[in-house]
C-alpha cells in the first residue's frame, strides 16, 4: 500500500515551514535514524498517532518576477493536487484575505480532494476573531492556529487524519504463505518505478524492459503527472512499471518548476515497492540523485541503483566497475546495503540480472519472521551488548521487553521497551545489523520502531 501524501501549500510567510516543523516533531516513532542522511525539508516521514503519511512542503505561491500570478499559482497548487490525498492551505490573519488566496482556493475547490483551511498566526483572542473572514475562500471551517505556539494544532491535524486510514500491523497467522522454512507476505504484483535525471536513459530502459519479457497485458495513463504505468509478466509474476520524466538538474529551467521537480517523482517512489534509480556511467550519484535515494530511504521503498549506459566503461576493466561501485557506496553511505546494477539499455544488456534482482529484493521485502524466533535473537542480542547509558536521562538504559514484525514492505520490527527516549541511534543500528545478519535481510531497508509498554 503506497503512504498518503499531505501536501501544505499558501503564499510566502504565512508558517507553512513552522507547521511543517510541528508536525514533523511530533513523530512518535523512532524510525532507522542514520546520521548523514541526505534530507531536504521539502519532504518528510510523517506520523500523528497511529497515521503515518508524506509531509510535502511545497514553497510559497508567489508570482514569478516576469509573470501572471494566476500562473504561478496554477503551476504550484496543481502539482499539490497531482500527487496529495489531503490538502493544507495555509493562510495568515494578520494579513487577511489576499488575491493569492483566492486563487488557490479557486485551484482547490474544483478538486474532488479534501482539502483543510488552516488559518495561521492565531496567537491571541482579538486576531482569532478574524478567522471567519476565510469562510469566503469556499473551503469549509477555518482552523484557527499558531504553528509557533502550538496553538490548534491538534484540533487541524485530527481533521486531516480523518481521512487517512490508521497504518494496520500484519496478521502474522493469516498472512503467511509458507515457502519453505521462510514465511512471506502475499502480493500479487510488483510495482517498479524508474527515476532519475534526464538523458541518463530512462525511457531507454523502459523499452528494454519490455522488450524481454513476452506477456504486455496493458499500456494505462498513470494517476501521477508525468507517468506511464505498464502492466507485465515477469517470470510468471505481474510487474507493473511506472515510467516518469526526468528530475532536472539546478538551472536547466525556471526556478518555480525546479523547486518542484523532486516533487512529480514522489507520486512514483511512494506508489512503488521497488525504485530503480537509474544514472548515468559517465556522473554517478549526484545530488539530485541522492536526494532521490534519501526519500526512498526516508519513505522505506526498496531502492535499486541502476549505472546505466555502462557500454561506454566496459572496455575498462574490472577496475572501473570496482570503481563506480566504490563511488556510489561513498555517495550512498547512508543505504550501504542498496543493490548496484550494470545495464546497457539501448543494447540489451543486463536488464535479465536486473528484474532478477528486483524479484529478489521483492521476495526478501516480503519476508516475515515468526516472534519466537525474533525473541530468541533479541535474548542473543541483549547478552552480546548491553544498551548503552543514556546521561542525560539521569544514567538509565532502555529496557527491551519484546520484538515482533507488525509489517512487510518494508519489513518493519516493533520493540516494546520502557522509553524509546534512551534508545541510542547506535544501538538502533547494532539491533538492525543483527537482524539482517540473523535473518538474512541483505538488500532491503528495515524499519525499527520503539514503544512504550503503555
Amino acid at each position: 500500500m503506497s503512504i498518503p501524501i499531505v501536501a501544505i501549500i499558501g503564499r510566502p510567510n504565512v508558517g507553512k515551514s513552522s507547521l511543517f516543523n510541528r508536525i514533523v516533531g511530533r513523530r512518535q516513532a523512532i524510525v532507522s535514524d542514520v546520521a548523514g542522511t541526505t534530507r531536504d525539508r521539502l519532504i518528510a516521514d510523517a506520523w500523528w498517532g497511529d497515521y503515518h503519511f508524506i509531509l510535502l512542503d511545497t514553497g510559497g505561491l508567489e508570482p514569478h518576477p516576469d509573470g501572471d500570478i494566476r500562473q504561478k499559482v496554477q503551476e504550484q497548487a496543481a502539482m499539490a493536487i497531482a500527487d496529495a490525498d489531503v490538502i493544507i492551505l495555509v493562510t495568515d490573519v494578520v494579513e487577511g484575505m489576499t488575491p493569492s488566496d483566492t486563487d488557490a482556493a479557486a485551484m482547490l475547490r474544483v478538486t474532488k480532494k479534501p482539502v483543510v483551511l488552516a488559518v495561521n498566526k492565531v496567537d491571541n483572542d482579538t486576531r482569532e476573531f478574524g478567522s471567519p473572514e476565510f469562510y469566503s475562500l469556499g473551503m469549509g471551517d477555518p482552523e484557527p492556529i499558531s504553528a509557533f505556539h502550538n496553538y490548534g494544532i491538534q484540533t487541524l491535524m485530527d481533521r486531516v487524519t480523518s481521512y487517512l486510514q490508521p497504518e494496520v500491523a500484519v496478521d502474522d497467522e493469516e498472512l503467511l504463505e509458507e515457502d519453505g522454512a521462510t514465511p512471506t507476505f502475499r502480493r500479487d504484483s510488483l510495482n517498479l518505478a524508474i527515476v532519475g535525471r534526464t538523458n541518463v536513459g530512462k525511457s531507454s530502459l523502459l523499452n528494454a524492459i519490455l522488450g524481454q519479457e513476452r506477456s504486455i497485458v496493458s499500456d494505462v495513463a498513470g494517476t501521477t503527472r508525468d507517468a506511464l504505468d505498464t502492466q507485465i509478466t515477469y517470470n510468471g509474476r505481474e510487474v507493473v512499471v511506472i515510467d516518469t520524466a526526468g528530475i532536472r538538474r539546478p538551472g536547466a529551467v525556471s526556478q518555480g518548476i525546479e523547486k518542484f521537480s523532486v516533487i512529480r517523482a514522489v507520486g512514483a517512489v511512494n506508489r512503488s515497492d521497488i525504485t530503480l534509480l537509474v544514472t548515468d556511467a559517465s556522473e554517478l550519484a549526484t545530488a539530485q540523485d541522492s536526494h532521490i535515494a534519501g526519500l526512498a530511504w526516508d519513505i522505506c521503498k526498496g531502492l535499486i541503483v541502476v549505472i546505466n549506459k555502462w557500454d561506454l566503461f566496459a572496455d575498462d576493466g574490472a577496475g572501473a566497475r570496482y570503481h563506480a561501485i566504490a563511488t556510489l557506496r561513498e555517495r550512498l553511505h547512508f543505504m550501504p546495503y542498496v543493490p548496484i546494477c550494470f545495464t546497457s539499455a539501448l543494447e540489451g544488456e543486463g536488464i535479465k540480472s536486473l528484474m532478477d534482482t528486483a524479484q529478489d529484493l521483492w521476495t526478501e521485502r516480503l519476508r516475515l519472521i515468526r516472534s519466537r524466533d525474533l525473541q530468541f535473537m533479541l535474548a542473543d542480542a541483549l547478552a552480546a551488548h548491553q544498551p548503552p547509558v543514556v546521561r542525560k536521562h539521569r544514567g538509565q538504559r532502555v529496557q527491551i521487553n519484546r520484538l515482533q514484525q507488525v509489517g512487510v514492505n518494508p519489513p518493519t520490527f516493533l520493540f516494546t521497551c520502557n522509553n524509546p527516549e534512551l534508545v541510542h541511534y547506535t544501538y538502533q543500528r547494532y539491533l538492525e545489523n543483527k537482524i539482517r545478519d540473523t535473518f538474512g535481510f541483505d538488500r532491503t531497508h528495515l524499519r525499527l520502531v520503539f514503544k512504550g509498554k503503555q
